[in-house]
């Protein structure tokens, strides 16, 4: 065979060698799915937040804030629902003595972490896949290189004269698995840091609102407990709490 063709392993190579390249095919398309899914879902999220926290601050009455947190998109609105949630269905809400201000505030901070980790956990989908091809990718690669390599030694020891244009062509299509495996792996490490120095961003941004979140549902006039319970307004339901799977 004298022109290096990539399609060479499809036709004559053995299951082996075209289940490394099909792998690493599959491994590359989920990689670049993910990364197009985590990006928009960033873009999304950002505009989101920014969009919330704007209403959540700037609202002018108790209703009209009940009202932001009940229409509210983005993580930082679902953490605002849950803590409205928790600090109006606490059934000693009513307490006002020294030790029951003590339980909310204990109830209140537990309910937020929560949410705070379902939040993080969602933002992280999809990382434990990409950090897994950018491991695993090079070192399939090169195993589909040492069987083409191992394959095409065997086929040539049984012949009785070798040229150099029988050893590159074999040879040179068992090589080209590491390049794809390299291939599949780099984009992989690089949306992976990404993502994770995002990832870093937006918990910075969550906790923040967490801490702010937390003293405003215990002391603000806007609160759950103060003007709100006043209108006999049934509770705020609480978000999902079923954690998203880690690896989508």
């Amino acid at each position: 065979m004298n022109d290096l063709n990539i399609l060479y392993v499809f036709y004559h190579g053995d299951p082996v060698l075209i289940g490394v390249f099909l792998t690493l095919l599959v491994l590359s398309i989920a990689t670049w799915a993910i990364a197009a899914t985590k990006g928009i879902t960033l873009v999304e999220t950002r505009r989101a937040n920014r969009r919330f926290l704007q209403g959540f601050w700037n609202a002018a009455s108790p209703k009209a804030l009940r009202e932001v947190v009940a229409s509210g998109r983005g993580p930082l609105a679902e953490m605002a629902r849950d803590g409205w949630h928790a600090a109006e269905t606490y059934p000693g809400r009513h307490d006002l003595s020294p030790k029951g201000e003590q339980r909310l505030d204990d109830h209140m901070i537990r309910m937020i972490r929560q949410s705070l980790d379902r939040q993080q956990l969602r933002m992280q989908a999809g990382q434990t896949l990409l950090a897994s091809v950018g491991s695993l990718a090079p070192f399939i690669g090169l195993f589909g290189t040492v069987w083409g390599i191992h394959n095409a030694l065997i086929e040539l020891s049984i012949l009785e004269s070798v040229s150099m244009d029988l050893v590159a062509g074999p040879l040179g299509e068992a090589l080209v698995a590491t390049a794809a495996g390299l291939a599949a792996a780099i984009p992989a490490v690089a949306f992976y840091n990404v993502f994770n120095r995002f990832n870093r961003l937006l918990q910075q941004d969550f906790e923040a609102f967490a801490h702010d979140l937390h003293a405003f549902l215990m002391h603000s006039d806007h609160a759950p407990g103060a003007a709100d319970r006043q209108t006999d307004a049934p509770p705020l339901p609480a978000s999902d709490t079923r954690p998203a799977a880690e690896g989508a």
